[in-house]
């Protein structure tokens, strides 16, 4: 087929990866302008836009869609179908129309499940015991669209780039299954109630202790790799990047022993992997060698 693929983060490659070894004519990359990052705040083309340059795919950066310049120059390239993950921009009627068979997205959740921007983090923030990749033919509405294939798996204690990446190469499999027999996988309309996943905020990283252990838990997982879920101690940020929930009780945000153990609203966690800011990843025992955290010290 004649494919636009449309991606911009790491979520995103598996899949363009997946449909140039298909053997699909990828004619055309849209992704997400270039960002300033880095200590130069040099422009940095998104991941996807890196791997379709590798491949010698043309890549188009549009602010937005909703022009008829930009709208025209995506029509002009006849393609079969468009397919979408994690891309980021709101594609407009005429966009989602101009493909033969419209516009297919790589979505990462058990839909009508978390609609939205951030459904990984949100799963597991709610604590779901699986998830998966629906295959949606997209439509105006918000991750309305019917679904053509879903594909489960369980949460099981992942972080959320662990389950990321996992959903990411599920996605890209499912997604070429469906491209290869079209009619095998006819459009089903979603069923069940609705829930949304919003984007991430940074406030939410803050780690709330009077919470139940699990719950904690599920935030430091949720927030693994980015925000980072921290707690504040002495004036410095401390994130959590792993814990356990052990037993234990206590004022929450109060530490319980000498190996970091906090108390929560009930139950307590021990930290598996911390670090300061500017610092590496590594264990409670190595960063209580250097920052002080005694025995029923208050940290929020």
């Amino acid at each position: 087929m004649r494919i636009i693929m449309m991606g911009t983060p790491d979520f995103a490659v598996p899949t363009l990866d997946a449909l140039v070894e298909a053997g699909h004519d990828v004619i055309a990359v849209y992704s997400q302008p270039p960002r300033r990052a880095g200590r130069g705040k040099s422009l940095r083309p998104s991941p996807v836009h890196q791997r379709a340059e590798q491949l010698g795919i043309a890549v188009r950066t549009p602010v937005s869609l909703k022009d008829e310049a930009a709208q025209a120059d995506f029509d002009a390239l006849t393609a079969d179908v468009a397919v979408v993950a994690a891309y980021g921009l709101i594609l407009p009627r005429a966009i989602l129309e101009s493909p033969r068979l419209g516009c297919l997205n790589v979505h990462g959740s058990l839909l009508p499940r978390w609609r939205g921007a951030a459904p990984v983090q949100r799963a597991i923030l709610a604590g779901d015991s699986q998830t998966g990749v629906g295959i949606m033919q997209m439509e105006a509405g918000l991750d309305t669209g019917p679904v053509r294939l879903e594909v489960r798996t369980p949460v099981d204690g992942k972080t959320a780039g662990e389950l990321t990446d996992e959903l990411a190469v599920i996605g890209a499999r499912a997604m070429v299954a469906v491209l290869a027999d079209f009619d095998a996988h006819p459009p089903r309309a979603q069923q069940g109630e609705a829930t949304y996943a919003p984007k991430i905020e940074k406030s939410e990283a803050r780690i709330d202790f009077t919470a139940p252990a699990e719950a904690v838990e599920r935030q430091i997982r949720a927030f693994n790799p980015v925000p980072g879920a921290f707690f504040e101690a002495d004036g410095e940020r401390i994130r959590i990047h792993r814990a356990e929930i052990v037993d234990g009780a206590g004022k929450p945000g109060t530490l319980l022993d000498s190996v970091m153990t906090i108390a929560c609203g009930e139950g307590a966690i021990r930290p598996l992997l911390v670090q300061r800011a500017g610092r590496g990843v590594m264990t409670p025992d190595e960063l209580l060698r250097g920052f002080a955290l005694p025995e029923g010290t208050r940290i929020a």
